[in-house]
């Protein structure tokens, strides 16, 4: 054996001539990163002191150091991402529009103008309500008269009167709200055009813009009175001309073709009232005549008649109910205290401030909603059938980037800034 002074002992007879090296610390690791310590020989003291932070990873390139080596951010995981939400400068979101936000932008109609909304639909409920209160007082007047003396009610001048004082006021109601209701709708959709930019108008301002169109508002208020009027006269007629030819025991008859008729012209009502809907706004926001507004309004009912039909249908029940349940304490009142006074002027003057004060607040609330709703869904069926939205979202953009100008917003309602006309 050698004492480790001497040269090694030779190799054993069959063993290689490359022998592994004699046991003792394994070698250092090939596998280390570039710029790392080496490792120290097994059994050496190590470069680090024990109890000291290890030495700091050397940048492989340059750039700042750090601790420990970049961590890499997370990647977004696959999967559903929900759209951004629209634009929403004014009333209305700037995408095709759902019952809720037609009856949300309704309601933010009113809220965000109310002095031009409200002032106005109240002076237009109460100048066509004043004609049929008076009317009304004046009836009761007359039944408070004939419970104390029935015989009164049984002459010619009396029924004369009480006929004349019921069917005056309701006509001449009907005139003033065929003139006051059609100058309102005008009005109220001007500002409504320019709310869905967060515009708003003043009553005043509307005005002058909308006292062009008011001869082609009309136009379309009469064609649709003719539409409506013309066959209803028929029916009275062709009732009329039965009743005439058959005889006296055919009671039952009459009245069931009546009430068929009745039913058919109710359908043939609500069918063009929902075909010639968005007639006044197209008249007031696109400047088209009255004809031309009627066909436009049809071809864009055309492919979603009963969605329309339904919301229409829907924001009349629920308007009505709404008037109803303000109008119907003060008529209530205005009838008892007609029928149950003491006959004298000043019970027919409390009965028709009564009676036209309900009439006001349940009017001034259905003229505004109802205007409201067919502006709205007007647009959306742009929307839906022109990519209307579109356009009003460029020209959002483009308000936002160089300052708002409300005023702009009006000549967007045109239809040559539709994405497809």
């Amino acid at each position: 054996m050698s004492d480790g002074h001497g040269p090694p002992p030779e190799t054993p007879s069959g063993w290689s001539a490359e022998q592994p090296p004699p046991y003792s610390a394994p070698p250092a690791s090939p596998w280390t990163a570039p710029g790392a310590p080496q490792q120290a020989p097994y059994g050496q003291p190590s470069a680090q002191p024990y109890g000291e932070p290890l030495q700091q990873h050397q940048p492989l390139g340059p750039g700042p150091q750090t601790p420990y080596p970049p961590h890499p951010h997370p990647q977004p995981g696959y999967g559903y991402a929900p759209p951004p939400p629209a634009l929403r400068p004014g009333i209305i979101p700037l995408r095709p529009l759902g019952l809720g936000d037609i009856l949300d932008g309704t309601i933010k109609l009113i809220r965000s103008n109310p002095k031009a909304v409200l002032g106005l639909s109240a002076v237009a409920a109460l100048l066509a309500a004043v004609p049929l209160a008076v009317g009304q007082a004046f009836v009761l007047d007359g039944m408070s008269g004939a419970l104390t003396d029935p015989e009164s009610m049984a002459t010619t001048s009396g029924q004369l009167t009480g006929v004349a004082a019921q069917y005056g006021g309701t006509l001449v109601s009907y005139a003033v709200q065929f003139v006051v209701v059609t100058l309102l709708t005008g009005v109220l959709t001007r500002i409504l055009g320019r709310a869905v930019f967060g515009g708003n108008l003043s009553a005043g301002e509307a005005w002058r813009l909308v006292k062009g169109r008011v001869p082609a508002l009309f136009g379309v208020v009469g064609l649709m009175t003719a539409i409506m009027v013309v066959p209803l006269v028929l029916i009275v007629l062709l009732i009329v001309v039965i009743a005439i030819n058959v005889p006296s025991d055919g009671v039952g008859l009459i009245l069931g073709l009546t009430f068929l008729f009745m039913i058919v012209y109710l359908g043939y009502y609500l069918f063009f009232t929902t075909r010639f809907a968005f007639a006044s706004p197209i008249v007031v926001l696109e400047g088209r005549g009255a004809i031309d507004a009627m066909r436009r309004s049809w071809h864009l009912v055309t492919g979603d008649f009963w969605r329309v039909f339904g919301i229409l249908l829907l924001t009349s029940l629920l308007v009505g109910l709404v008037a109803g349940v303000l109008s119907v304490p003060f008529t209530l009142a205005g009838t008892l205290f007609g029928m149950f006074g003491a006959g004298s002027v000043v019970t027919t003057v409390v009965s028709a401030v009564l009676i036209a004060a309900g009439g006001t607040l349940g009017s001034m609330l259905t003229y505004p909603f109802q205007a409201g709703v067919a502006g709205l869904l007007y647009a959306d069926r742009r929307m839906r059938s022109e990519a209307f939205d579109l356009v009003l979202q460029t020209a959002a953009i483009e308000q936002q980037r160089q300052g708002w100008v409300h005023a702009s917003a009006d000549e967007l309602w045109h239809p040559s800034n539709s994405a497809r006309p």
